[in-house]
C-alpha cells in the first residue's frame, strides 16, 4: 500500500542553498528486503562508505521467505567477496560451497550430445589470429577433436577435477577461472554478519506503508507494521519479485521478454548427494525446458525450468522427480516468473537490485552476477540529495544494456537447439532481437564476434555455445587458408596433449574441497 505525505519539499532551505556541498550528501540509506540481494548490498555499501557517516538500515521480515534457490554463480562472485577481504576458503566453508569450472549442457543439441561452457579460454592464438580459426580449419580438413579438448577449464568441469589457476600460466592454454556452488541462504547470512559488523542496522518488520513526498513523488519513508517509521535519503529495493518500492510504490513498469524466453516457471527441490560432486553445474534439456543439478557439500540442488504453455504443473513436477539423482529431502517448490526487466532500474531516490529490477532464468547463473554489477554501479555513481538526472540516466543505460546482452546470450541457447518437440521447434522459429541478429550474422559470415558495451560474457563464452551447438561459420580467417594441414594437426595435437598433461596433475574435486577446508582452518588459526 502507498500513502502520500503532505505536499512539501524533501529538502530543507539550507540544503537548497548549499547545492553540492557536504550538507547535501546522502546521510541515510535504507535497504528494503534481505536475502542474497539485500545483504550483498548492505555488505558492499557498508564497506564502500565506511567512515563517511552514512547510516545504512536494512528492513526485512523474518516471516517472509526469500526465493533462495540460486545456488550457482559465475567467477565474478569471487571478486565481489574478495573486495570485502574474504578468502575463497572462508566463503566455501561458511556456505557449504563446492567449486564450479563451467556448465555442462546435456542433450540440448540432440540426445546423447553434451558440451561444457567453461570459465576460460580455448587453445592458443597464433600470429594474431584467434585460435578458433585454426580449430575450424582443422575441422574442415577432417579433424574432429572437440573444442573443449583445448580448454583446461572445460576438462576440469567435465572430468570432476579442480585446481586453482596458476598466477603465471605461461601460455593461454593454462588460462581459466572458477566460481562457486553454494547455499544461498548461508551466503546471505555470511554477508549479514559482515554488514552488521560494519554497522548496518537490521529491522525485523513488515512494511505497511510507503510514503511519498507530494512535491516530486520521491520516497519519504516507510511505516512498519509495528507503527515505527523509517525515513531515508536513498532507498534500495531488494524486495524480490514484488518490487515493493520500484514497481508498486513508484509505478515503474515491466518489460516482458517472454516472447523470446518462453520458460515462465520452475519446480525446485533439494536431494541427498548422489556420488562424488561434479565440478560443474549440469543442465539437461527436457520436454519443455531444462533441468539443473547443482552439487553442494551435503546435498544437491535440483530444479526444472519449463514453459507453462507447453507443459502442465503436474507433468513438470513428475518429470523433475523422476530425474533427480538422489532422494528428495523436501517437497518440490513451485516458482513463477516473467522474464524481463523494469523499464528503469533507478527512478527518483530508489534503486532496484536483483529480482526487484528484473529476472532472467538461471541457465547461465547470472542472477547473482547482475546483483553484483548493480551494486558496483551504485558505488561508482553514488548520488547526493539532488539525485542528478545525468547520474540516474547513466545507471539506467548501463543496467539496461547489460541485462539485454545477457538476455541475448540466453536466447542463443534456445535458438540453436536441435531437439524434437513443439517447445523446441517454437524456440528455433522465434524472431530474434536486432542485437542478437547482428552478432549471429557476423559469426556466420566471418567467425568473428561483436563485443557490445557492458557484456557479461566474453567472446570465449559465445564461442563455447556456437561450437557446442555445432554452429559453424561459412568462412574463416583467410590468413590461415594456405596453412599446411599436417603442420596444423601436429600443432593442435601438441596443444591437446599439453592440456591433458596439466589435467593429470590436478586433484579430484573432493580432494580440492579438502584442501580448501585446510586453508580455511589455517585462516581461522592465524
Amino acid at each position: 500500500m502507498v500513502s502520500l505525505a503532505v505536499p512539501q519539499s524533501r529538502r530543507s532551505d539550507t540544503e537548497m542553498v548549499t547545492g553540492g556541498s557536504a550538507a547535501n550528501a546522502i546521510e541515510r540509506v535504507v535497504i528494503v528486503g534481505g536475502g542474497t540481494a539485500g545483504w550483498m548490498a548492505a555488505a558492499a555499501l557498508s564497506a564502500h562508505l565506511a567512515g563517511s557517516g552514512v547510516s545504512i538500515t536494512l528492513v526485512e521480515s523474518s516471516d517472509i521467505g526469500t526465493v533462495g534457490v540460486g545456488e550457482a554463480t559465475i567467477p565474478t562472485i569471487r571478486r565481489f567477496y574478495g573486495q570485502l577481504g574474504m578468502s575463497d576458503a572462508e566463503v566455501m566453508q561458511a556456505c557449504q560451497a563446492t567449486a564450479k569450472f563451467g556448465i555442462r549442457f546435456v542433450d540440448w543439441l540432440r540426445d546423447g550430445h553434451d558440451f561444457v561452457h567453461p570459465f576460460g579460454r580455448f587453445g592458443q592464438d597464433l600470429k594474431g589470429v584467434d585460435f578458433h580459426h585454426y580449430w575450424l580449419r582443422a575441422r574442415a580438413a577432417g579433424d574432429r577433436a572437440p573444442l573443449g579438448d583445448y580448454s583446461l577449464g572445460s576438462l576440469l568441469a567435465g572430468e570432476g577435477h579442480a585446481t586453482l589457476p596458476a598466477p603465471d600460466p605461461g601460455s593461454q592454454l593454462g588460462i581459466f577461472d572458477w566460481a562457486l556452488h553454494f547455499d544461498a541462504a548461508l551466503f546471505a547470512q555470511h554477508m549479514r554478519r559482515f554488514a552488521e559488523r560494519m554497522g548496518v542496522a537490521r529491522v525485523d518488520a513488515r512494511i505497511a506503508h510507503v510514503s511519498l513526498w507530494g512535491e516530486d513523488g520521491f520516497i519519504e519513508g516507510l511505516t512498519l507494521d509495528n507503527g515505527a517509521r523509517i525515513g531515508g535519503d536513498l532507498f534500495v529495493d531488494c524486495s524480490g519479485f514484488r518490487s515493493l518500492l520500484l514497481g508498486e510504490a513508484l509505478g515503474v513498469g515491466y518489460e516482458d521478454w517472454s516472447h523470446w524466453l518462453l520458460c515462465d516457471g520452475a519446480f525446485a527441490v533439494q536431494s541427498e548427494r548422489a556420488g562424488p560432486p561434479p565440478s560443474c553445474t549440469i543442465v539437461t534439456a527436457r520436454r519443455a525446458g531444462w533441468q539443473w543439478r547443482i552439487p553442494l557439500r551435503t546435498r544437491e540442488g535440483n530444479g526444472l525450468v519449463f514453459s507453462s504453455r507447453f507443459q502442465s504443473d503436474d507433468d513438470a513436477r513428475d518429470e523433475l522427480l523422476a530425474q533427480v539423482p538422489g532422494k528428495p529431502v523436501m517437497e518440490p517448490r513451485r516458482l513463477r516468473f516473467t522474464p524481463g526487466r523494469r523499464k528503469v532500474a533507478w527512478t527518483k531516490n530508489c534503486v532496484g537490485l536483483g529480482l526487484a529490477s528484473g529476472f532472467l532464468e538461471p541457465l547461465e547463473s547470472t542472477s547473482i552476477a547482475l546483483i553484483e554489477t548493480g551494486i558496483e554501479r551504485l558505488k561508482q555513481l553514488f548520488p547526493d540529495k539532488d539525485f542528478d538526472p545525468a547520474v540516474i540516466a547513466e545507471y539506467n543505460e548501463q543496467s539496461a544494456e547489460e541485462i539485454e546482452r545477457v538476455r541475448d546470450f540466453l536466447i542463443l541457447h534456445y535458438k540453436l537447439n536441435g531437439r524434437p518437440g513443439a517447445f523446441w521447434q517454437t524456440c528455433r522459429d522465434m524472431e530474434l532481437p536486432d542485437s542478437l541478429n547482428a552478432k549471429r550474422a557476423l559469426w556466420r559470415a566471418r567467425g568473428a564476434f561483436i563485443r557490445y558495451r557492458w557484456e557479461m560474457f566474453s567472446p570465449a563464452s559465445w564461442l563455447a555455445i556456437y561450437a557446442g551447438f555445432e554452429n559453424i561459420p561459412a568462412r574463416i580467417d583467410p590468413a590461415i587458408a594456405g596453412l599446411d594441414t599436417d603442420q596444423l594437426r601436429r600443432s593442435l595435437e601438441a596443444m591437446r596433449r599439453s592440456v591433458r598433461e596439466t589435467l593429470a596433475d590436478t586433484p579430484t574435486h573432493q580432494e580440492f574441497l579438502e584442501i580448501m577446508d585446510g586453508a580455511a582452518a589455517k585462516g581461522r588459526a592465524a
